[in-house]
């Protein structure tokens, strides 16, 4: 199979997660690591991003954000293909940051 920029995916994890108690600090907390468990990496503190090689990868990793939502918050996802995330445009502060570069996928025969 060919890699294709409108079949590589890449998801998006929005959240906005209570932190008033101590439990809420905890699932909080536990959900950010569990996504780090699943390959996500942090774009800013509420917003983890995970490279997919496919639309059906990308499905596994929905339906595990599913199962790991905590009880109180919210959470939202968002699939983009690597095409449209080609063109983001990042800065830190004034000075225009290069975009994430595409994971080398390997293909196994």
């Amino acid at each position: 199979m060919e890699l294709n920029a409108y079949r590589i995916m890449w998801l998006f994890v929005f959240f906005d997660l209570p932190t008033e108690t101590k439990k809420d600090r905890r699932n909080a907390s536990q959900f950010r690591g569990n996504l780090i468990k699943d390959g996500f990496s942090m774009m800013q503190f509420s917003v983890y991003i995970r490279h997919c090689a496919s639309g059906e990868s990308a499905d596994v990793h929905e339906k595990r954000i599913h199962r790991l939502v905590p009880p109180l918050g919210k959470v939202s996802v968002l699939r983009i293909t690597d095409k449209q995330f080609g063109m983001i445009i990042n800065y830190l502060g004034k000075t225009k940051q290069d975009a994430v570069a595409t994971p080398t996928q390997l293909e196994l025969f």
